[in-house]
């Protein structure tokens, strides 16, 4: 099983790890910083250094409770044991994190505003935008402006985005948490919460800021209808 560093502190650039596997060009190691894609969060890129020689990582993805860092060559000679060194792409681990907490803070506002009628039924997140479906009964752009209001007044608060790890049993207990079915909720046994201090917290793997002021304002650039009372909100976010 990997070791998830980023799952306690999102803001890690480089980490040292131990080789576990090689399979051609997919690097399996004891513990990592790359987020593997998931959650509509796209994977992190960087580099790994072994020896004397450096790999780009192209992709990463979960295999089963293990992560395979995917590199743009075969990592030949390669073998267990072998020291690595990683460094992440920076700017694009943090463009995904402050969209990632966008998504979390108009989640949050939708809750804060219509309370279960709100429902998140899907998300994206790219390094320059992200898009986030909402199914809500009479959603008009009135309605999506009062979250986006919403969401804005809180980005300017400059509220603490904390994690908290709870058992699986605690979270199915936690109502407010549960804004999915709770088969899609993984099963596992530990799960960890985002918070948004006093406004918000929801059971979440991703990446994102330690304040809400690092998001930057919060702008929908487009809106799609994609069914009776589902719509689809792009936003992007100022510097």
């Amino acid at each position: 099983m990997t070791e998830l560093l980023y799952l306690k502190d999102s803001y890690l650039k480089e980490f040292e790890a131990t080789v576990v596997k090689v399979d051609g060009n997919r690097l399996y190691l004891d513990k990592t910083i790359f987020y593997p894609r998931g959650g509509g969060q796209p994977s992190d890129r960087g580099v790994v250094t072994i020896g004397a020689r450096s790999y780009e990582v192209q992709e990463v993805v979960k295999d089963g409770d293990d992560v395979a860092h995917i590199l743009a060559e075969d990592a030949e000679g390669v073998g267990e044991g072998a020291a690595v060194k990683g460094v992440i792409d920076w700017p694009l681990r943090y463009a995904h994190m402050r969209y990632h907490t966008a998504l979390h803070i108009i989640s949050g506002a939708a809750y804060r505003l219509y309370k279960e009628e709100a429902k998140i039924t899907g998300s994206q997140i790219y390094s320059d935008r992200a898009r986030m479906d909402l199914a809500l009964e009479g959603l008009n752009r009135e309605k999506i402006d009062a979250i986006i209001n919403l969401s804005n007044e809180v980005v300017n608060e400059g509220r603490e985005v904390v994690y908290r790890f709870v058992t699986r049993e605690e979270a199915m207990q936690m109502s407010d948490l549960i804004r999915v079915k709770p088969e899609l909720i993984p099963s596992i046994p530990i799960l960890r919460i985002v918070e948004i201090k006093d406004f918000d917290a929801q059971l979440d793997g991703g990446t994102h800021v330690r304040n809400t002021r690092e998001v930057g304002q919060i702008t929908v650039t487009k809106i799609e209808n994609k069914g009776k009372k589902n719509r689809r909100i792009e936003i992007r976010l100022e510097e």
